[in-house]
């Protein structure tokens, strides 16, 4: 067993390439070693800006051999008469590379056949290593690839040197004009010469004289404590930011940290500004004191360390005061125009081509949101503040603040409405509105911004299926997924119980018709936020039949699918839960088949059966008890005491023919067996769950 090491020496690569390009090239180099029979152990990445780089150990020197079986010409074409090797035989032995006499005879369903064994003799790893690595190198993914030179290759950036070694060897191959050798890299500044690597657990040593960090776990420890250890010496501690430690991280290959100063007359400027001003164009750390207000200080990773750091620190400083004094110009002269002048800027704003205006979308949402607000529970005062947060919740759009740094959006319209005299909760809606917003991302934290979110989101849910902009398996541009999930996250966890088909409807008919929409439009949309709903409970561990059930009966509210879906799962766990179920599944089955049924009352003089009395008393005794359960939310108890109708209902079956020649009896028991079936639709069709 030896050790194999691959670096990609390259121009610098951005820094968001990097992670994902590591995890494809180690996933590419493990899956053609596994095809190749090449035996190994775990595998290894490690990178910088200028290198990706891949170890893998416990490599075996040879392929794993491989024995099959090669079926030949029939027994009567390979032998004549006499038994004596036909033509036939001679040459399949020569085409297999088997002498004549280690063929056998197989019999098979066609009859019986020549048989050769074939043992493929496994290749030495370092030739078969010449194929895999190049084109593993080839095959790695980028957002943006570039090409360079006259060569028909593409990388994210010019190669420049390959390092390839198993064990002591190098490993030769060419990868458009560069030939893999034994030779890495040192920094760019530091180091910019060749570093002989002898073998692979030698690399990381051999490029940390070169001054090279070159594992990305190490670095990023340095730099957060070195970041640490800055901020300290200023009174304060590093505003916590992984991602930007991230970023950091594989934006130099030798990290030296520096502190450095701005003007205080910057700490007018809300902290999200000054904050996104440091971290989007400069990538510097905030700073912050113990109460967790910002200091007028930053911290900057740099690549190379120098004997006077002030010099650094001082050119750190002066692009950093150009970037906030346009901030401050941008956030002086919009704190200057009032919030309802912003708004009317937006007709000037396209939303979607079909839809109109940002204007035209905020005139819906205010509408839709006012209906939503009442819906749950909110009085006339609480209504009007979320109608004047909707109003007012895209007006930061066309500030000059959001135009510098798109993700303050919300954030701005929080700050100038709170600026401007506008109440607290409308400030909050502002913002929140527009959570969550990432996959798992924060809910918002008040009611209002709730009532918001989800009018927000489902006007552009509801508009982009009216224009035919449905998402697709690889597509979703509007990023429906996420606010279709949104709406139902928010919802269960503030229990609106309301229905979302009315909310559906009130918003699709907030529209003027610019956008041609089918009739179907309304239930397409349920399905899709039906589908939302299925994937977030799978996700929570409900089976996949209890999820269909639930789902398979109308949506009364979204807490209250939990709460069936909760209920249902514990009937499931109940040791005779399967002959419940089959029971109810066959009371559906029978009502669905039934042609021409249409439930009606029952009537007790065509009950002629003791076990038609039985299941017709057993329901009466329940139904009550089980209506109001249902209306307390007791799911759980409404279920059992359903549950409970099993044994009058097998007692039916066995002894009563449901489909009876008489229509009038016939219709009688169907109608019969429509009120158990009314009492468990409550809950699920049962006739999706598996037994």
């Amino acid at each position: 067993m030896k050790t194999l090491l691959l670096e990609i020496g390259t121009e610098e690569i951005p820094a968001g390439y990097i992670e994902p390009a590591l995890a494809a090239l180690s996933s590419t180099l493990a899956q053609k070693l596994d095809e190749a029979r090449v035996a190994h152990g775990a595998v290894r990445t490690f990178g910088t800006p200028r290198r990706l780089a891949v170890r893998v150990d416990e490599v075996a020197l040879r392929q794993t051999s491989l024995t099959s079986e090669v079926l030949g010409p029939p027994r009567r074409a390979a032998y004549d008469t006499e038994g004596r090797p036909t033509i036939a035989a001679v040459k399949f032995a020569e085409k297999v590379g088997v002498p004549l006499g280690k063929l056998t005879v197989v019999a098979t369903p066609k009859g019986e056949y020549l048989n050769a064994v074939v043992t493929a003799a496994g290749v030495a790893t370092p030739t078969v290593l010449k194929t895999i690595l190049p084109a593993a190198i080839l095959a790695t993914p980028f957002p943006k690839s570039m090409r360079w030179a006259d060569l028909a290759i593409s990388f994210a950036r010019p190669i420049v040197w390959i390092l390839a070694l198993f064990g002591t060897r190098s490993v030769t191959f060419d990868v458009g004009n560069i030939r893999s050798g034994c030779n890495s890299m040192g920094h760019r500044f530091m180091h910019p010469k060749k570093i002989r690597i002898a073998e692979p657990s030698a690399y990381a040593s051999a490029l940390q004289s070169g001054f090279v960090v070159v594992d990305a776990v190490e670095r990023r420890k340095l730099i957060a404590n070195q970041a640490d250890q800055a901020a300290a010496t200023a009174g304060g501690s590093v505003l916590p930011d992984a991602d930007l430690l991230d970023i950091n991280t594989y934006l130099v290959e030798y990290p030296a940290v520096a502190i450095g100063r701005f003007a205080d007359e910057f700490l007018e400027l809300p902290a999200e500004v000054l904050i996104t001003a440091m971290r989007e164009h400069q990538k510097y750390f905030a700073v912050t004191d113990t109460t967790g207000a910002l200091l007028p200080r930053f911290i900057a990773v740099n690549n190379t360390p120098v004997k006077d750091m002030a010099v650094v620190v001082r050119g750190h400083e002066r692009v950093l005061r150009a970037r906030l004094e346009d901030a401050k110009f941008f956030y002086r002269s919009d704190k200057a125009v009032p919030l309802d002048r912003q708004v009317e800027k937006l007709r000037n704003v396209l939303f979607q081509a079909q839809l109109g205006s940002v204007y035209d979308k905020v005139c819906r949402v205010r509408a839709l949101a006012r209906t939503v607000a009442e819906q749950s529970g909110g009085d006339e005062v609480f209504c009007g503040q979320v109608e004047r947060a909707a109003w007012l919740c895209k007006a930061d759009l066309v500030s000059q603040v959001v135009g510098e740094f798109p993700k303050l959006q919300g954030i701005m319209g929080r700050v100038y409405a709170g600026v401007q005299g506008e109440p607290h909760l409308v400030a909050t809606a502002i913002e929140e509105h527009y959570r969550p917003t990432a996959s798992g991302g924060a809910l918002p934290e008040t009611l209002a911004g709730a009532v918001l979110a989800i009018a927000d989101k489902m006007d552009t849910i509801c508009g982009c299926f009216r224009a035919g902009l449905i998402p697709t398996g690889a597509a979703d541009p509007y990023a429906l997924r996420r606010q279709g999930i949104g709406v139902v996250q928010i919802m269960r966890q503030r229990d609106f119980r309301f229905p979302l088909t009315a909310v559906v409807n009130h918003s699709l008919g907030l529209f003027d018709g610019s956008a041609a929409a089918p009739g179907d439009t309304a239930a397409k949309i349920m399905a899709f936020i039906e589908g939302r709903l299925a994937s977030i409970l799978v996700e929570e561990g409900f089976a996949k039949d209890t999820v269909a059930a639930v789902l398979g009966v109308a949506m009364e509210s979204v807490p209250a699918l939990w709460q069936r879906a909760h209920a249902l799962q514990q009937l499931k766990d109940k040791p005779d839960f399967e002959p419940i179920a089959v029971s109810f599944k066959r009371v559906v089955n029978i009502i669905r088949r039934a042609e021409g049924f249409t439930p009606g009352a029952v009537e007790e003089r065509l009950l002629a059966h003791p076990s038609e009395f039985g299941l017709l008393a057993a329901y009466r005794s329940i139904n009550g008890q089980v209506q109001d359960d249902l209306k307390r939310g007791r799911y759980a108890e409404a279920l059992a005491r359903v549950a409970t109708l099993r044994p009058p209902v097998d007692a039916f079956f066995d002894d009563v023919m449901v489909m009876a020649e008489d229509a009038t009896v016939r219709q009688n028991r169907l109608s019969l067996l429509a009120l158990v079936a009314g009492l468990f639709d409550t809950f699920a069709d049962f006739s999706k769950l598996s037994t």
